[in-house]
């Protein structure tokens, strides 16, 4: 099914024959005007975060990928990248932190970042498997009362979009906590188990503002 301009719907899942169904979003070329705009359970105000999704792209090296956006009238507050050279990164108002991990590709990964103001720990998560630790941005707080997209990158508020740096594949089960979580629970999420729903973005309820041509399908957790 595609979907246009300004629809809206909520990415319920359901359970048949014990397994999980969920929406799937779809990028099927690249844009300057198609993105899914997420409205969140509770304001982002935010000094630790665990952010997760499954996802998957064909742009291997050929461009820097947007996955994930939330922008307030003056900041990127938190942008999460696929970079130029493959590595995955996310950024806090200013410079980001970069790691070296496996090229995500065709085949869906299911990817969570971490990150705590009070240690400044932040790390990855690719199918489970955990990377090494970096400090960033100690003391830092993500700000409220912006707006969260997936599929562009905006340069103002809700617009200003780079066609080079819109998102090309799929992109599904898109949950957020404001803490973080334990690294046996998303090993768990990552292999289908049931865990506690994200409290800042759960992808059972949340509901989604979808402009442009974005198709959604149905796939089985």
């Amino acid at each position: 099914m595609r979907l246009s301009a300004s629809l809206f719907l909520v990415a319920v899942s359901v359970v048949v024959s014990g397994s999980v169904i969920i929406k799937t979003l779809v990028f099927s070329t690249d844009t300057s005007n198609s993105y899914v705009e997420m409205v969140p359970l509770k304001p982002l105000n935010l000094r630790a975060f665990t952010l997760c999704m499954r996802v998957a792209t064909e742009l291997s090296g050929e461009r820097e990928v947007i996955l994930f956006a939330y922008r307030t009238g003056d900041y990127d507050e938190l942008n999460v990248w696929r970079e130029l050279d493959g590595r995955l990164s996310f950024y806090l108002s200013g410079e980001g932190v970069l790691f070296q991990v496996p090229q995500l590709g065709a085949l869906q990964t299911h990817l969570c970042a971490t990150w705590d103001s009070s240690s400044g720990a932040a790390t990855l998560f690719m199918d489970g498997r955990k990377s090494l630790t970096k400090i960033y941005k100690k003391g830092h707080t993500i700000r409220p009362g912006g707006k969260v997209i997936i599929g562009q990158d905006p340069d103002n508020y809700l617009g200003d979009f780079d066609i080079k740096q819109s998102f090309v594949g799929e992109i599904s089960d898109v949950n957020m906590w404001d803490s973080v979580l334990s690294e046996s629970t998303i090993k768990d999420m990552y292999s289908g188990k049931r865990v506690p729903r994200g409290n800042v973005f759960d992808w059972e309820t949340t509901l989604l503002k979808v402009n442009g041509q974005v198709d959604i399908v149905h796939s089985e957790l």
